[in-house]
């Protein structure tokens, strides 16, 4: 069937249920001559008159009423769908990826999709866990989880979490027996855990900063692992000095199996952002998402 065949059917139905050319014509935001031009078409295309037309009113044939009856009910299913259509477009429904650090990963987003998901079962999240810068546009996630400080300038920032401190940690042995760093040019002589970007292959540099002033450190050590947890956990059982985020190692800090140094040296710093590109048209899935993820100050 023609395209043009359907679009007439349309006009044909609209006329057909309306009776009256001028009203279907309002309905179908066109003139009353031209929808009258569409149906002498659509009658001539399949050899039979269609619909009666006096100067008061019009009525269908016989075929036209066949027609009708047959054929305006599957016009009706299709409406439905399309208005059900139109209904998902306003849901949170589909898979929304987005790629973040294994901290904010566990500290933030779990505990905001455990009350996301729940409402929404039509919606799934996929979280790719990466320590390293990860171009969301070409990897083709929906959005990312990244320190505010280094966001790019095109992205829209969303905060997540609060501002942030880092801390340089060792176990209370370790101290014991290297000492403990009164300055970042003492770390030269320690034994620092090395953490490796997976996306740069470089470790990771030790940002210090104080009255204003930074220092940007590069330390050596036996170990370099790429995950933060076992940076923490290599710290406890003494392997040398960590520096990670201080709420991700406030337990250890609090219990006594770890203990900060240079403190003075870790200044705050903006927390953690969802972002995604500003182009990009946000679908109700990630509006919910960041609705339940944004950090309330």
């Amino acid at each position: 069937m023609h395209r043009e065949t359907m679009a007439d059917l349309v006009a044909f139905l609209a006329v057909a249920r309306e009776r009256s050319f001028t009203r279907a014509a309002a309905k179908l935001g066109v003139s009353p001559s031209a929808l009258s031009h569409t149906i002498r078409k659509l009658e001539e295309r399949l050899g039979v008159r269609l619909l009666t037309r006096t100067s008061r009113s019009v009525s269908t044939t016989e075929p036209g009423e066949r027609l009708l009856e047959r054929v305006g009910p599957h016009f009706d299913k299709v409406a439905d769908e399309l208005d059900g259509l139109t209904e998902l477009r306003d849901k949170p429904a589909g898979t929304l990826r987005i790629t973040t650090g294994d901290q904010p990963a566990e500290s933030i987003l779990l505990p905001a999709l455990a009350k996301l998901l729940p409402l929404y079962p039509d919606l799934s999240v996929e979280l790719m866990i990466d320590n390293g810068f990860v171009d969301i546009v070409a990897e083709r996630f929906d959005a990312g989880v990244r320190l505010g400080e280094t966001l790019a300038q095109d992205m829209i920032a969303v905060p997540i979490g609060p501002d942030m401190q880092m801390a340089i940690a060792a176990s209370p042995e370790y101290l014991d027996t290297h000492g403990t760093p009164q300055t970042p040019d003492d770390l030269a002589n320690h034994n620092c855990i090395n953490l490796r970007h997976q996306a740069r292959g470089g470790n990771s540099v030790w940002d210090l900063e104080r009255d204003g002033r930074p220092v940007n450190v590069r330390v050596e050590g036996q170990l370099v692992v790429n995950g933060i947890a076992i940076v923490r956990q290599a710290a406890v059982d003494g392997l040398g000095l960590c520096y990670l985020p201080r709420d991700y190692l406030q337990d250890q800090l609090d219990a006594g199996s770890l203990v900060q140094v240079l403190e003075e040296w870790c200044p705050p710093f903006p927390g953690y952002h969802l972002y995604y590109p500003s182009r990009r048209q946000q679908s109700p899935a990630l509006a919910a998402f960041i609705a339940t993820v944004r950090h309330k100050r």
